[in-house]
């Protein structure tokens, strides 16, 4: 494990006796990215084309905000762009890559960027390609992106697979239910709901683009909109909590309180209302 942070690419030498023990290619994914994970069609491209690497690009609308990845037609990747202000291409890079061992030959074990440092010279050796990324894409890493990206997950399960969708009268919109979690009666559920392991929902509570995360409590007849709930974490009876807040782990909202755009760090009980966006240590 990293005993100092090594950047995007320095980890890759700190596993290299793994990550090289039988010489297979392997993949590297960013964690704070939503999308759907083809890995097999990847696999596929990167053995076709032979060379180092593979990233995978996604389209965005305005590429002025991003590094943009240029390629050829057949996806071979003639040079990157960071922030262009004339058009360029776009596509940028989406967080998922494939790599055959020899790349870790490039990386020593120090602080390192793989998107500054290592892939341009790739690139500059012809040994990278690009791949695009069929459907949605999402960076989650902040909470409004958290929710967003959970959105289109569901908007894909809908499309893909309804089946792992719940079913029934207390649904309003794509809802993923765990089956160990428990809804009480008189509950209204979407949409872009999540609720996972373990997670209890009381009688008729109100939940629209919310996760609930493992082993969370909703009070009876409580409402929450556009928030992310910590594992095992409880909201009282008749509470409202809304505007994006996010409740760490362990943290115990009392009865009949409001909570707005509240950043409710781990293990606090909060006893009075937050009407305000503020942050709770």
């Amino acid at each position: 494990h990293e005993t100092e942070p090594l950047g995007t690419a320095g980890p890759l030498a700190l596993a290299r006796e793994h990550l090289a023990a039988d010489g297979t290619p392997f993949f590297v994914l960013n964690s704070d990215v939503i999308c759907e994970y083809a890995l097999d069609d990847l696999a596929n491209f990167h053995r076709a084309h032979g060379k180092e690497g593979t990233i995978v690009v996604t389209q965005v609308d305005e590429p002025s905000k991003y590094g943009v990845v240029v390629s050829n037609e057949a996806g071979q990747i003639q040079q990157f762009v960071e922030k262009p202000q004339v058009f360029v291409g776009n596509k940028i890079n989406a967080g998922i890559y494939i790599f055959n061992t020899a790349i870790l030959d490039r990386i020593e074990l120090k602080p390192t960027s793989i998107e500054k440092d290592i892939f341009p010279k790739m690139a500059a050796d012809d040994q990278l390609f690009s791949k695009v990324l069929d459907g949605f894409w999402m960076d989650i890493g902040q909470p409004k992106d958290f929710l967003a990206g959970t959105s289109l997950y569901i908007n894909s399960l809908q499309q893909r697979h309804p089946e792992m969708l719940r079913q029934g009268d207390d649904v309003d919109g794509g809802v993923i239910v765990h089956e160990s979690a428990t809804i009480g009666p008189n509950c209204r559920l979407g949409p872009h709901v999540v609720v996972g392991p373990n997670c209890v929902v009381e009688e008729g509570v109100r939940l629209s683009r919310v996760t609930l995360f493992d082993g969370a409590r909703v009070g009876a007849h409580s409402a929450v909109f556009n928030s992310l709930v910590g594992w095992k974490s409880t909201i009282g009876k008749w509470a409202r909590v809304e505007g994006t807040s996010v409740i760490g782990e362990d943290v115990q909202i009392k009865d009949e309180l409001y909570v707005n755009g509240g950043i409710i760090l781990p293990h606090k009980s909060i006893k009075e209302n937050i009407p305000e966006p503020k942050i709770v240590m």
